[in-house]
C-alpha cells in the first residue's frame, strides 16, 4: 500500500511513539490533542514563581526492567538517575513505604532480623482467608490488622471511594513487603526522570516533518473519512458517544502551595488516616535532586469520583464497568479503519514503560497491515483481561 495518511487523536506516549514510528516509514500523522501541551498526564512545565519543575498532573517516576523501552526514551532526553523513597504518615509516626524490614521494627518498637519479621507477620496473618476474594482479605491475609489499617484502609477508602471490602483482590496481588532495608519503591533495573522533563520529551518524538500536531484541537468524528485509520487514545465510552454509559473513574483534585525552604523534607508523604482528606503531599523539587531551589511547591492531592470535564486518571473497572467496557469492546471490533490504544482507549491502569512497550509493538504490527493492505485491528492487546 502507498504511503498512507494517519490520525491520531491524543498526544500522550502511547500516540506520540505510534506518531513517530509511521512517520519515519513514510506516512503522513496528523496528531489532535484537546489540551494546549503534548505528553498527556505525564506534562511538566516550570513553575513560574519558584521556577520548580512540576509534575502538572500528578509525579511521574519512569522505572523499567525493558531494555528496548529504557533505550528508546534516551533517543529523546537525558534521564537522571531517580530512586522514589515514599514516606507515610499514619497513627502520629513517620514510615518508610514500601513495607520493608525498617517499617515493621519501628511500627511494633522491634529489632527483628528478616527470619524473625517473616515468622511475626506470619503469625498476625488471618490464615482463616483461604482464598481473599476482597481488597480487605488479602491484605489481612498476607499481613494482619495492624500493617493493614495503618497503612491501606484508610488510604485505599480515601483513594477509590470504596470500602475495601467492596474492591477486588486483585489491586493488591503481591502486597509490597520487604523483609530487608530496602526502601527503593520500584525493583526495576531502570529507574530515572527526564533532566528537562516530560513535555520537551514527547515534543522531541513528535518533530519530524511527516508529523503535524494540532493543539487545542478536538477530533470531529466527521473527519475520519479523510484518514486511512485511526489511532485513538481517549476514552474508549467518549468515542462512542457513551452509548453503554460512561466508565468509572476516579480524578484527582490538586491543592497546589508554595512555601520557602523544603517543606517536607522527601518527594511523597502518603497519609494513611482516614481523618486525614488527602491521599499524599508531593513536593516536586525533590523529583529533581540535581536543581537548587530556594523556594517549594507542595501539592495536597484528594481523590473523588469521575464527572464528566474532569481529567480521567484510575479506571475503576468493578463489575458494572467490566460489563460495559465488554460492550464497547464489541462494538470496536466491528468499527473499521480506528484502533484504542493507551490506558483510556483500553481502559487500563499501565504505567508509562508499558504504555511504551505496547505502543511499539502496535506500530510495528500497525506498519505491517500497512504494507500487506490488510486491516489493521481495533486492539493491540487484550482489554478484558
Amino acid at each position: 500500500m502507498p504511503n498512507c495518511k494517519l490520525a491520531c487523536v491524543g498526544a500522550g506516549f502511547s500516540n506520540a511513539v505510534i506518531a513517530r514510528h509511521l512517520a519515519e516509514l513514510g506516512h503522513e500523522v496528523v496528531v489532535f490533542e484537546e489540551r494546549s501541551h503534548v505528553a498527556g498526564n505525564c506534562h511538566t512545565e516550570r513553575d513560574s514563581e519558584t521556577g520548580v519543575m512540576v509534575h502538572s498532573y500528578g509525579p511521574h517516576i519512569f522505572h523499567t526492567d525493558d531494555e528496548e523501552v529504557w533505550d528508546y526514551v534516551q533517543r529523546w532526553g537525558t534521564f537522571k538517575p531517580y530512586v522514589n523513597r515514599v514516606k507515610a504518615t499514619t497513627q502520629g509516626a513517620v514510615y518508610s513505604l514500601p513495607i520493608n524490614l525498617h517499617t515493621i521494627n519501628q511500627f511494633f518498637g522491634t529489632t527483628l532480623s528478616p527470619a524473625e519479621a517473616r515468622r511475626f507477620l506470619a503469625a498476625k496473618a488471618d490464615d482463616s482467608i483461604g482464598e481473599p476474594q476482597s481488597f480487605e482479605e488479602q491484605a489481612l491475609r498476607f499481613v494482619g490488622r495492624e500493617l493493614y489499617e495503618a497503612f491501606f484502609k484508610g488510604y485505599t477508602l480515601k483513594q477509590w471511594g470504596r470500602s475495601p471490602t467492596e474492591l477486588p483482590a486483585s489491586i493488591l496481588k503481591r502486597l509490597p513487603v520487604r523483609f530487608n532495608y530496602d526502601d527503593n519503591y520500584f525493583s526495576h533495573r531502570f529507574q530515572g526522570i527526564p533532566e528537562e522533563g516530560y513535555t520537551i520529551l514527547v515534543e522531541r518524538i513528535l518533530t519530524h516533518p511527516n508529523i503535524e500536531v494540532r493543539l487545542e484541537s478536538r477530533f470531529d468524528p466527521g473527519m475520519a473519512s479523510t484518514f486511512d485509520h485511526i489511532f485513538y487514545s481517549g476514552p474508549i465510552d467518549s468515542f462512542f458517544e457513551n452509548r453503554f454509559g460512561r466508565l468509572g473513574y476516579r480524578t484527582l483534585d490538586f491543592h497546589r502551595e508554595t512555601h520557602d525552604g523544603d517543606y517536607q523534607g522527601c518527594a511523597v508523604m502518603n497519609y494513611g488516616d482516614e481523618a486525614v482528606d488527602y491521599t499524599r503531599i508531593t513536593e516536586h523539587k525533590h523529583f529533581a535532586p540535581w536543581e537548587s531551589h530556594e523556594k517549594t511547591t507542595v501539592y495536597r492531592e484528594v481523590s473523588r469520583e469521575h464527572q464528566p470535564g474532569d481529567v480521567p486518571y484510575y479506571p475503576v473497572r468493578l463489575l458494572k464497568e467490566q460489563n460495559a467496557l465488554a460492550e464497547y469492546v464489541k462494538l470496536a471490533r466491528g468499527s473499521r479503519g480506528v484502533s484504542f490504544v493507551g490506558r483510556l482507549g483500553t481502559y487500563r491502569y499501565l504505567d508509562m514503560d508499558v504504555t511504551i512497550r505496547e505502543a511499539l509493538d502496535a506500530a510495528r504490527q500497525a506498519a505491517h497491515h500497512l504494507a500487506e493492505g490488510t486491516p489493521i485491528p481495533a486492539f493491540f492487546v487484550e482489554p478484558l483481561k
